[in-house]
């Protein structure tokens, strides 16, 4: 059977990670027939087999069911616990006091409550620890078992240090030390931490120091370095007290791994609050953020909190209310009043002694504003979010009229052999020139039109007129009554059409810039050719080009 230890900071129980595996009948039935000795034995021996320690376990529990041995039973339950998961422990620790109370022994029953303590310690159910260890004394101060008496000594002295009782522990393990220096060397340098702690937690910093340095050396003169890094862990503890920040951050950094790797969840949420609160003070306040909230996400992973991590959350509220994050304000706040209301039912002494810059009252007050003023900022958002649908609705309509622009011009005529017909149509009445002169007009007007100098830049009515072999008045009458516009218009149209005609036909256009096209239809300037254009047709080059690059990729128009 399992060797008695005396409780440390966990209360020996095992944290076995394996899961062990399925058992067969016959395997059962097969051990079955084996002796309580033999099948002890071998759950001792296996403890670093999970798996093969917790088929005896269950074969010894089968066992002492079927022969009625309550007394093999309570044991079995406990070697089970020890070789099981945690979310187990609770239910294999009720078993453990079921079979015990059959018994008449004060040992068995002592050591039963024991072990239920120390699972809703480890639970953090604190109280309740305290109430069954309570118990478990009744038992075992009557036996002569001093272990099993310090034991539970030990366990009482832990539930009342994290209860606030500090100087009810602190006797208790001045107790405990003195007993197991000479019989355990783990449980003595445990002990010799716990009273460290007690020390920091009363304000004699200097005493907690030494106890620590004794603790170290003890540690290494018993060559037990087990509990050196939470000496070490507390020293840091005591550097920040004493403002030595830098030299607590050292400190508490080196002991990470150890804890992390040891799984040690609680030690590790308390070791980063403190480095947060270093950082905090060295006003390095995003770095301590960050420590803050490794702490929140172990308070979000275990369910678990203790009163000396709770300040991280009071300077998590401060940071983001003098960030202006009111969200994650709000959050912090919401986060401290459930964790306040966790530590009340644990810690409900202990928390009456913590000195609260948000109180209930304040947090609840803090809480309202902050909502309301987001209730405040939602109002406001659904009238932009309103707007911003509106807008977004015009755009869409811009967007689907642009398209629509888009197939229109597509469609136009823009090649000027073809649209002489079209130009001759329905033009409006003009006073009738010479026939001969205005014949003259036409036949040079369309040499201008075929050899494109309506591209040159600066085309004007006098200049048009000189390339014409005619005067100013002649040509307008000739354009307005051939072409139905103005000098100034007409040319302005040749040169829009030249360019779309181009953009169709031929993809080098499609890459050149607004203002290489307005140079290339002979615009004085790029504004001057975008506004003629869009005028013209209703829609931007820019857009014009999109629409035909897209329409090329996908084969086909929109």
């Amino acid at each position: 059977m399992f060797k008695k230890e005396p409780l440390i900071l966990c209360f020996v129980l095992l944290c076995f990670k394996a899961e062990a595996q399925q058992l067969k009948s016959n395997s059962l039935d097969s051990l079955s027939s084996k002796s309580y000795d033999y099948i002890s034995k071998s759950v001792a021996e296996n403890n670093t087999d999970t798996g093969k320690a917790k088929i005896y376990a269950q074969a010894w529990v089968t066992k002492a069911k079927q022969e009625k041995e309550f007394n093999q039973l309570t044991q079995a339950y406990k070697a089970l616990l020890y070789t099981s998961e945690k979310k187990h422990w609770l239910q294999y620790a009720d078993s453990m006091v079921a079979s015990a109370n059959k018994t008449s022994d004060n040992i068995l029953m002592g050591t039963a409550y024991m072990t239920k303590a120390a699972v809703y310690y480890d639970r953090g159910t604190i109280k309740t620890a305290l109430d069954n260890f309570i118990i478990a004394d009744k038992y075992i101060v009557k036996t002569p078992d001093k272990n099993a008496i310090f034991e539970v000594k030990f366990g009482i002295a832990q539930t009342k240090y994290y209860l606030g009782f500090y100087d009810e522990a602190m006797a208790l393990f001045k107790q405990c030390i003195e007993y197991f220096k000479e019989e355990n060397d783990r449980a003595y340098l445990n002990s010799l931490h716990a009273l460290g702690v007690c020390y920091n937690k009363v304000g004699n910093i200097s005493l907690s120091s030494i106890t620590n340095r004794l603790g170290i050396n003890e540690g290494k003169r018993l060559e037990n370095r087990d509990m050196q890094p939470y000496f070490i862990q507390s020293e840091g503890v005591n550097q920040w007290a004493i403002k030595k920040y830098k030299e607590a951050i050292l400190n508490l950094n080196n002991t990470l791994p150890y804890f992390l790797k040891n799984q040690d969840f609680a030690t590790v949420m308390v070791t980063y609050c403190y480095i947060g609160k270093c950082y905090w003070q060295l006003n390095e306040r995003d770095k301590a953020i960050t420590y803050f909230k490794k702490v929140d996400a172990l308070y979000n992973e275990h369910n678990y909190i203790r009163p000396d991590v709770r300040e991280g959350y009071e300077l998590l509220i401060d940071y983001y209310k003098k960030t202006n994050d009111k969200e994650l304000q709000l959050l912090y706040i919401d986060k401290l009043l459930t964790i306040d209301q966790l530590l009340h039912q644990n810690y409900r002494y202990l928390l009456k002694k913590i000195i609260k810059e948000y109180d209930t009252r304040k947090l609840l007050e803090a809480k309202k504003d902050i909502e309301d003023e987001m209730n405040f900022r939602t109002a406001i958002g659904v009238c932009i979010l309103a707007m911003l649908l509106m807008v977004i609705g015009l755009l869409i309509n811009r967007q689907q009229k642009n398209k629509r622009l888009f197939r229109e011009l597509m469609n136009r005529n823009t090649n000027l052999e073809s649209s002489k017909k079209e130009d001759n149509e329905s033009k409006p009445f003009v006073q009738e020139l010479i026939p001969e002169t205005e014949n003259s007009i036409l036949k040079q007007l369309e040499k201008f039109e075929r050899t494109k100098k309506y591209l040159e830049k600066d085309m004007t009515l006098v200049k048009m007129a000189s390339i014409l072999n005619t005067n100013t008045k002649y040509v307008s009458k000739v354009i307005v009554k051939h072409k139905g516009t103005g000098t100034i218009e007409y040319i302005n149209k040749l040169k829009i059409d030249y360019i779309i005609e181009k953009l169709k036909t031929e993809s080098k256009y499609r890459n050149y810039t607004n203002k290489a096209l307005g140079e290339e239809a002979g615009f004085g300037t790029t504004q001057i050719f975008t506004r003629t254009f869009k005028a013209q047709t209703g829609i931007s080059p820019t857009f014009f080009i999109y629409q035909l690059k897209k329409a090329t990729n996908t084969d086909s128009l929109d």
